[in-house]
């Protein structure tokens, strides 16, 4: 659990022992070739012991065991078909179809398309449209020392069992490093806090660097304002806020809680500020965060709530932590069944906390918090309750929501004869010629098809054409194919 010490290390303290930015960007691209097959030894996991789950872990406490059944694939298609509708045509179905979106928010997102559908719940999408640009930019910047000797650091404590970062000054980390130093940049007055590094890893495993650097301006500035600046007062009045709606959800906990004087922002820090990320089961985390982009923090407040009543909710689980203590011990090892998917899902979605319900608290504690400690230092935006609220402050164009795919394939036009304008033709079936149709994906590689019904142009122009042939950037794009 983050020391509220260590989180702050991050904001606005200069380290002492800071290098220069050139040795930091040294230090990483000297391991620019590292990648998960070439380390002989990957945070004391031999490569002869690596097994990955479905997810991209190797070992460590998120790992699958394999306890969720999978989705039959035939649903999962259809699921998927239906997101991509969507998608297409994004700004319709969140204008009249949104109830519809959040269930399917609910029902989990497909994998293949949760990348992609991150970026549009948030607002990302629309952001990097209209800052065509801005990231590289910030990229070639050289950034603050200041902020890189922390950040590098930090690098390898997200996710070390996961392929993507396992490897020190591996690609997944050099990424991480890019994306939370442009957000320095881009956020100079608010700089880097070290709960933002897990926020970006998780958006980096679904997504390239350029959209979860999007994806965590939005998180930063729209779901949860202020949690990242110095001083850490909007998770402060968030704590209060969790522990006054905690009184109607479990009065139980909430009488051992305040018994015990166990302030909020000890048990509750990190739970909120890294979105869950480094709490529950990976399964479980991704289906909270597709419900938290769609419908924004009460999410967030609503799996602590579930937390804190599942494990201090009755006097017969009281019994074995009587103290401060023992109460935190309970809270840092979270029993198992309270954290499975389809559990913790089920009783997100029928908690009944709405936005209303946590604006109202906000307004409540606001005032607590002026009486007690003065006006706050940091003045964060409002929050934005999801994406409908994202949505409607910031209205996308179409062209800001139009899908890029990255390989585009251009199948050459077959010639047809020429027919007086509005005159009906009927095609007449060829019995003779059995040869096939051209390939319009053949690739170098490939055998030449049969082309003895062709004339010498129209084989030139077939070649000359055809995409993917002789190309060195037919596959360029080809990884980030696996985001879209």
């Amino acid at each position: 659990m983050f020391s509220m010490s260590k989180l702050q290390s991050g904001n606005g303290v200069q380290w002492k022992d800071s290098r220069s930015q050139r040795g930091t960007v040294e230090s990483l691209a000297e391991h620019e070739s590292s990648s998960l097959g070439s380390d002989p030894e990957l945070n004391g996991v031999t490569n002869t012991e690596i097994q990955t789950d479905k997810y991209g872990f190797i070992g460590g406490a998120q790992q699958s065991a394999g306890e969720n059944a999978d989705i039959p694939p035939d649903v999962l298609r259809q699921r998927e078909a239906k997101w991509l509708d969507m998608l297409n045509s994004w700004d319709k179905w969140m204008a009249k179809k949104h109830k519809k979106v959040k269930l399917r928010c609910q029902k989990g997102i497909p994998p293949s398309l949760r990348g992609r559908a991150w970026l549009y719940l948030s607002g990302g999408k629309v952001k990097k449209e209209q800052n065509q640009g801005k990231f590289q930019e910030l990229d070639s910047q050289p950034g603050d020392p200041k902020w890189l000797d922390v950040i590098e650091k930090d690098l390898h404590r997200q996710f070390p069992f996961h392929e993507m970062f396992v490897a020190r000054g591996g690609h997944g980390q050099q990424d991480l490093f890019r994306v939370l130093k442009a957000y320095t940049l881009h956020r100079p007055e608010e700089g880097y806090c070290q709960a933002q590094a897990p926020i970006a890893a998780v958006l980096l495993m679904h997504m390239p660097a350029e959209d979860a650097f999007w994806g965590l301006v939005q998180i930063c500035e729209k779901y949860l304002p202020g949690y990242y600046s110095a001083g850490l007062e909007a998770i402060q009045l968030d704590g209060e806020i969790l522990f006054a709606l905690l009184k109607r959800v479990s009065p139980v906990a909430h009488r051992h809680l305040k018994k015990y004087k166990i302030d909020p922002i000890l048990y509750m820090t990190e739970w909120f500020m890294c979105a869950f990320s480094r709490t529950l089961p990976w399964a479980s985390v991704l289906r909270v965060w597709d419900m938290f982009f769609c419908e924004g923090v009460k999410i967030i407040f609503r799996v602590g709530l579930v937390l804190l009543k599942c494990m201090l909710g009755s006097q017969e689980k009281l019994k074995a932590c009587q103290g401060q203590y023992e109460t935190m011990e309970l809270l840092r090892s979270i029993e198992p069944q309270y954290m499975q998917e389809a559990f913790l899902v089920q009783e997100v979605i029928e908690l009944a906390v709405s936005e209303r319900d946590i604006e109202k608290e906000h307004l409540s504690q606001l005032r607590r918090w002026k009486e007690t400690h003065g006006e706050l230092h940091c003045k964060s935006p409002p929050r934005m309750h999801g994406a409908k609220a994202i949505m409607a402050a910031e209205p996308p164009s179409r062209q800001d929501l139009k899908q890029n795919p990255t390989i585009i394939v251009e199948v050459p036009q077959t010639t047809e004869s020429k027919t007086e304008k509005g005159k009906k033709t009927k095609k007449i079936k060829d019995t003779k010629n059995t040869s096939p149709p051209p390939n319009p994906y053949l690739l170098p590689s490939d055998p030449p098809l049969p082309s003895d019904n062709l004339s010498p142009s129209e084989s030139q122009h077939l070649q000359k054409d055809t995409p993917l042939q002789g190309s060195n950037q037919s596959l360029s794009s080809v990884e980030h194919d696996t985001y879209l």
